[in-house]
């Protein structure tokens, strides 16, 4: 689990963060090994991932971990998994978003359009 997370914190990028004025607290329930739950926060431009439940959390998903990478390094649409049941969204789905959109492939992305 330790290094999931660890992975999860190398795919936001601090740049964007640090710029970000606002609260996203989302908990993340794996579905699939390694069995567990995290949350990832940006509060006071800072993001805190942490192993632990979150709950004044805006939203909760639930994905496998495969899954969940394949969103943070953009190979998997979050809207596509919603709809095909892969990604499962309890509370604020526009949080969950909002959140992905410090994901180092969002810049990459963002940056290609221009």
């Amino acid at each position: 689990m330790d290094e999931l997370i660890e992975l999860v914190r190398e795919e936001f990028d601090t740049d964007l963060i640090s710029k970000y004025n606002g609260f996203i607290a989302v908990q993340v329930s794996l579905t699939e090994e390694p069995f567990g739950v995290f949350y990832a926060e940006i509060k006071d431009s800072t993001l805190h991932v942490e192993p632990y439940d979150y709950y004044d959390r805006n939203a909760e998903i639930k994905i496998s971990p495969d899954n969940l990478i394949s969103v943070l390094k953009g190979k998997l649409d979050p809207v596509i998994a919603f709809t095909k049941g892969e990604l499962k969204v309890e509370g604020d789905p526009g949080k969950v978003l909002e959140l992905l959109k410090f994901t180092k492939k969002s810049r990459v992305r963002a940056a290609k359009k221009k």
